[in-house]
């Protein structure tokens, strides 16, 4: 599995999200305690939000919010909002994948990957991760 920094981000800002929760998350404050470029930050909240895991709310006291609760969103939620598909093979998904000859067998491998992969990151919720900061003294 290949994890592109888009998805690393979003799965941070989540996080980040999820452990400020209820309050809401302004995406300038977001990007500057995650260390993640504003202008790349938009673009994956915009894909969080018509994925459905997060609500945004306009205004001088607008951010961000989960949609539904952090004990119901996956790190694989997540994951899949922001870049698609789990695995690929040669940039297709891994069910579309076909070999002939002594190569057959690899299919299986592939997909056994896949479903290795989805047992992890579909049984990791936000909650599970999200822990909040311990204020600095």
């Amino acid at each position: 599995m290949y994890v592109s920094a888009r998805t690393d981000y979003a799965v941070r800002a989540m996080l980040a999200i999820a452990a400020d929760h209820p309050h809401l998350v302004k995406a300038a404050d977001l990007a500057a305690a995650q260390d993640i470029p504003l202008s790349f930050l938009q673009g994956i909240l915009l894909d969080l939000r018509r994925a459905g895991l997060l609500h945004s709310h306009r205004g001088v006291d607008g951010g961000y919010a989960l949609a539904r609760p952090a004990e119901e969103v996956t790190v694989g939620d997540v994951v899949r909002a922001s870049g698609g598909a789990l695995t690929t093979v040669r940039g297709l998904p891994t069910t579309t994948t076909t070999y002939r000859g002594v190569a057959t067998g690899l299919r299986d491998v592939w997909l056994a990957v896949e479903e290795a992969i989805e047992g992890v990151v579909d049984n990791r919720t936000l909650a599970e991760l999200a822990v909040p900061a311990l204020p600095t003294i």
